[in-house]
């Protein structure tokens, strides 16, 4: 990847684009998922498509920005803002208003990118503006996109979107709606389903599972990493690096899922790296979907957010001195602890206890978007050449969070891309320790002058 490119953006004023027709103005409540605290921030996604010569002429941006103005027709609630009731109850005022746009063009081609495109990516304040005042939780747009044309004919379609609205699985959703009107069709083929009330508190609420996840944490010895100094990388795992880390593991645990495997690794190399005080806990927390667990299911179409935040606590003693295999069984674990009976109780607490943030005191995060569909998005042009979250560390609580994003190397493996976020001391170490980690102690698994590790854009 082009290490320190530098390029110049030429933007027009933003503007809001409402939906193509007249939407109903209603009052329509998020659910009890929807809108607890660590929920309320705007995440990053990013698309790079190429230039393709079939399109005869079509400029990008009139495309998109005709095609959202249709989708909002359906989706309108994304054309409004949100408000606060009682009781901390976010709710979405249909106002019609509509989600903001910027038009731009980069001298910049996308060869110059690098074959290697992941994050962090060069030039991304400038690929998906902070327009000012735009970017609060209430009464702002709760969408942002800006598409970026670029000198060789392919362009850059980039967009913020409040997370209370929805998850990455309905975000994709409205993306390829806006794909598929952008392309010819009438109407979307996945119809939106509102029905934010199927996730809300029972009456009475009452709280019948255990959510560490919610525990109030003090944070006695600073160990809230701080966001000066923060180094960004992102690391591959093809099946040789997953190999590498299934051959340490015993032989029971050696058909465990590659995201509970990553999941462990990256959880134990992390909390080496970070050099904590040994009896200090440890918390992993595992975005778990949780669409198909819930009864019924969640209905196709459904745009909000359906995954939990379950952790796994341990001491960093344990995690740093028992073999990987400790780590593995903590996550598979807290990924199993997800059901019906959790979700109801999860809402039922966010009620009883006034929808507080998930403790990020001494915790990591990962979330899979391997198969969120990003990479399908294609809005006429074909499928972008990258398509998946903008950066890692990105949360309400910056700096704790890890994407796994799909991703497929020079050499043409399909693998994962995983974003992290450190300190930048703690960094080296993490390096040193997840390469250790891959030599199974010092074996040499992979072929001399094969890395693991991706040079980041910054």
């Amino acid at each position: 990847m082009a290490t320190s490119l530098t390029f110049k953006v030429l933007r027009r004023a933003p503007e809001l684009i409402a939906p193509a027709k007249p939407t109903p103005r209603e009052l329509k409540p998020l659910s009890d998922i929807d809108d607890q605290e660590g929920l309320r921030f705007h995440i990053p996604v990013i698309q790079f498509y190429k230039y393709n010569p079939f399109v005869n002429g079509k400029d990008p941006v009139k495309v998109i920005r005709e095609a959202v103005a249709q989708t909002l027709v359906s989706y309108y609630p994304f054309a409004g803002r949100l408000r606060e009731g009682p009781n901390r109850k976010l709710m979405v005022d249909c106002t019609g208003e509509g989600v903001l746009f910027i038009e731009a063009d980069a001298d910049v081609t996308l060869e110059q990118f690098g074959d290697a495109l992941q994050p962090p990516f060069p030039g991304l304040e400038e690929l998906l503006f902070d327009v000012p005042g735009s970017a609060g939780v209430l009464n702002c747009p709760l969408l942002l996109i800006q598409v970026t044309r670029l000198k060789c004919g392919g362009f850059i379609f980039a967009l913020r979107l409040n997370h209370t609205m929805g998850d990455a699985a309905g975000l994709v959703q409205f993306m390829s709606a806006v794909g598929e009107l952008a392309r010819g069709l009438r109407a979307p083929t996945v119809p939106p389903v509102w029905e934010r009330h199927v996730l809300n508190a029972r009456d009475p609420p009452r709280v019948t599972c255990t959510h560490h996840e919610y525990d109030e944490v003090a944070d006695t010895k600073n160990t809230i990493i701080p966001l000066d100094d923060m180094s960004h990388r992102s690391f591959f795992f093809g099946p040789q690096e997953v190999s590498a880390i299934r051959r340490i593991l015993p032989q029971h645990l050696r058909r465990c899922s590659a995201f509970e495997i990553l999941t462990a690794c990256l959880f134990r190399c992390r909390t080496i790296a970070l050099q904590p005080d040994p009896n200090e806990e440890m918390r992993i927390i595992c975005i778990v979907n949780a669409r198909s667990k819930i009864n019924p299911p969640l209905p196709a179409g459904y745009y909000g957010n359906g995954f939990a935040f379950p952790v796994a606590i341990t001491t960093a003693e344990k995690l740093s001195k028992n073999p990987l295999g400790f780590a593995l069984e903590l996550v598979r674990k807290a990924k199993n602890d997800v059901n019906d009976e959790y979700m109801r109780s999860l809402a039922d607490l966010m009620v009883i206890k006034g929808r507080p943030h998930f403790a990020v005191v001494r915790s990591y995060l990962v979330s899979d978007v391997t198969r969120a569909g990003f990479g399908d998005v294609d809005f006429g042009w074909g499928k972008p050449v990258y398509g998946g979250p903008a950066k890692g560390g990105v949360g309400a609580i910056p700096g704790v969070a890890s994407f796994y994003i799909p991703f497929r190397n020079k050499k043409g493996e399909e693998g994962i891309v995983v974003p992290v976020c450190l300190p930048a001391p703690a960094m080296a170490r993490f390096v040193e320790e997840l390469e250790k980690t891959l030599k199974g102690e010092n074996e040499m698994v992979a072929a001399e002058g094969n890395t693991s590790f991706i040079t980041s854009a910054l």
